[in-house]
């Protein structure tokens, strides 16, 4: 199937959008129209939103060049993780799971693409040792998918003590995106439970998203 091409060019925005949890062809359609900067396709097999690498090759045709694909994975191999980076079914990982740097290291090193480590915040965090990661981005979240806030406060140790741009994901939604960006300031947020109706993408809520996170 043909690329759909993104009918609204992105406007200048406060951060980068990341819609993750794609798995049918009507998801690709409205990102494409949507415009984020990436999307997500969960692999863990745990989760409801999994694809398999046929899925996901599918619909990596269908979007719209523009738009990056991220492989999200929990204690996945590292070979199979670079089988879908070197065919370009996805263009980075996004690793949630207790890979080492060693893994981190051997996936940038051989695939030559970049890769999200997922910190979970908590009280015993060592926040000086977050820039000493192999990977390329941070992203923190309050656990595995778990479509909850944290508390943001937390993050200001995180902009202390690290340097890497970071991804803010966790219960964010079009109603507190602006709130998130404001008051955390990310390179990226990533939604994708509060953007579903029913578990499906839902294009009014994408539209709410972007809306709200445009440039004033």
């Amino acid at each position: 199937m043909e690329r759909v091409i993104k009918k609204h060019h992105a406007m200048e925005r406060q951060c980068k959008v990341k819609i993750c949890g794609l798995s049918r062809q009507e998801d690709i359609m409205l990102v494409n129209e949507a415009g984020p900067d990436y999307i997500g396709f969960v692999f863990w097999n745990k989760s409801k939103r999994r694809v398999t690498k046929e899925t996901a090759a599918q619909l990596k045709k269908m979007l719209d060049k523009s738009i990056q694909a991220v492989g999200v994975f929990v204690d996945e191999k590292p070979e199979v993780i670079l089988d879908l980076l070197t065919n370009d079914i996805i263009d980075m990982a996004q690793l949630h799971g207790s890979e080492s740097e060693a893994d981190i290291r051997y996936i940038r090193e051989k695939s030559g693409k970049p890769v999200i480590r997922m910190v979970r915040l908590t009280d015993t965090t060592d926040y000086r040792a977050l820039d000493d990661t192999a990977a390329d981005f941070l992203l923190f979240d309050s656990g595995k998918g778990s479509g909850k806030t944290f508390d943001w406060r937390l993050m200001e140790q995180v902009k202390r003590n690290c340097s890497k741009p970071f991804f803010l994901a966790g219960g964010i939604s079009p109603d507190n995106v602006s709130q998130a960006i404001r008051e955390v300031k990310p390179f990226a947020i990533d939604l994708s439970s509060s953007l579903e109706t029913d578990g499906v993408k839902d294009g009014e809520k994408i539209r709410q998203l972007m809306a709200a996170i445009q440039q004033k």
